[in-house]
């Protein structure tokens, strides 16, 4: 839960960092302008694993997380969730590593095809890929001619994943509980996995 203060007239303030949300939102909006806004998404992917390296902490997940406020948001406050339990096999540890390992294996696929891109042994494709599957042309969104194809290629390639990622977490947030996407989040898998290796690897040092 976010810890609020309460300010002279005794009302509880929100802090800078749940208005993150807004964040969220008008990313997957620029997405729609300009497709090297994508790039921004790294905030997202980075800034979790250094807190969770450096720190040993989730609070990314429990304070910062844009998308999580924002289906909080529009499942609780807005109703718009079934408020339903998510079948026990999604909370399943092989059901969270299988979804992390699979998420893995189409990044790399992105890295690669972007690698192939910025060799000159491929060529660009301006395309966006929901859910791993459905090809939609995004050539009528506007690119930056002075940037390198690769460049390019990578925006396309991270913007798809993010969509991919969003659409999940507002359709388990309609058929379940709002947040039910954090339950097999694949950053949130990997920095709960980071966090037990460190704060397990403190415990030893102390022992010692």
């Amino acid at each position: 839960m976010l810890k609020r203060y309460k300010g002279k007239n005794g009302k509880s303030k929100k802090k800078w960092y749940e208005y993150l949300w807004i964040f969220s939102s008008i990313y997957i909006l620029l997405g729609f302008v300009n497709i090297l806004f994508a790039w921004l998404g790294l905030i997202c992917f980075m800034l979790p694993l250094g807190i969770s390296i450096f720190k040993g902490s989730k609070s990314y997940c429990n304070y910062y997380c844009g998308r999580g406020q924002l289906i909080d948001l529009l499942g609780s406050k807005l109703k718009l969730s079934r408020k339903k339990d998510i079948p026990r096999f999604i909370r399943s540890k092989w059901f969270r590593y299988g979804f992390l390992v699979f998420f893995l294996g189409m990044f790399s696929i992105m890295l690669y095809n972007t690698y192939l891109v910025f060799a000159g042994v491929g060529e660009l494709r301006e395309v966006i890929t929901l859910l791993w599957t459905f090809k939609l042309p995004w050539s009528w969104a506007n690119t930056i001619d002075a940037v390198h194809p690769g460049v390019t290629q990578f925006a396309f390639g991270f913007y798809s994943v993010m969509l991919t990622s969003t659409i999940l977490a507002l359709s388990t947030m309609v058929l379940f509980k709002p947040r039910s996407w954090c339950v097999y989040c694949p950053m949130g898998t990997m920095t709960q996995t980071i966090c037990k290796i460190k704060n397990k690897k403190i415990i030893e040092d102390d022992m010692t």
